[in-house]
């Protein structure tokens, strides 16, 4: 049985073989498209759980496809991440602001191609439904549409990997999420951070929040609890 479904647009037929290859391999469904306007009517036409999106296409580039597809409620909102070369002038904030997940750097990495697929996957499994994420009694709320947090009605705007930390734990308020967990869902497999990573965003975090919210536990990683 095929796993999910990764709708892959890009120009480049060789990108697209090379991509295509590698999810197929791993049991990935691929759909392709090498231009921004047949993604979007692919993405209409079948449900899609991520899709891989050049940035620089004809007819029409990556961020306004992106704008595309978030803004159409016919679509069933996947993960999206961009494909980008390093040399381009290419700004990952606008690529966020358009609803962009994460962007992969090309030349593309079969290895880190798939971790950066595992770890997409895993977070829109982690996502709840809607564009707003609550905790149980709503006093912590997180936008991801403007990566905004808002705590007791006070919106504030959360660099990436903290909004994407304080997401996960709020995906399953009480359970404890492990070090490497956490390394793994919000940084991927191929980055490498230390340990103090973790702990220097929890800080930034609770200065935001308050220290009652994020749990430490000793020795394995932090849960997030209501207060």
């Amino acid at each position: 049985m095929a796993k999910e479904t990764i709708l892959l647009v890009d120009d480049d037929p060789d990108i697209v073989e090379l991509i295509k290859y590698n999810l197929a391999k791993a049991g990935y469904k691929v759909l392709t498209a090498y231009d921004g306007e047949e993604g979007i009517k692919l993405a209409k036409q079948n449900k899609t759980d991520l899709i891989l999106l050049d940035v620089m296409m004809p007819k029409m580039d990556g961020i306004e496809v992106c704008e595309l597809i978030r803004e159409d409620a016919t679509i069933q909102q996947p993960m999206v991440a961009f494909l980008t070369s390093r040399n381009e002038d290419y700004s990952q904030i606008a690529g966020f602001r358009a609803g962009g997940d994460d962007y992969i750097s090309k030349p593309i990495r079969p290895k880190v191609l798939m971790s950066r697929v595992e770890a997409l996957l895993r977070r829109k499994d982690n996502r709840s439904v809607g564009s707003t994420q609550e905790s149980i009694n709503s006093k912590i709320k997180l936008d991801r549409e403007r990566f905004l947090l808002i705590a007791d009605g006070r919106e504030m705007q959360l660099p990436k990997k903290e909004f994407e930390l304080l997401e996960l734990l709020l995906s399953k308020p009480g359970k404890v999420f492990t070090r490497d967990q956490i390394l793994t869902n919000v940084w991927g497999n191929e980055t490498i951070v230390g340990e103090r990573t973790i702990d220097v965003h929890i800080r930034k975090l609770r200065e935001k929040i308050g220290d009652a919210y994020i749990r430490t536990i000793k020795g394995v990683g932090y849960t997030y609890n209501e207060v």
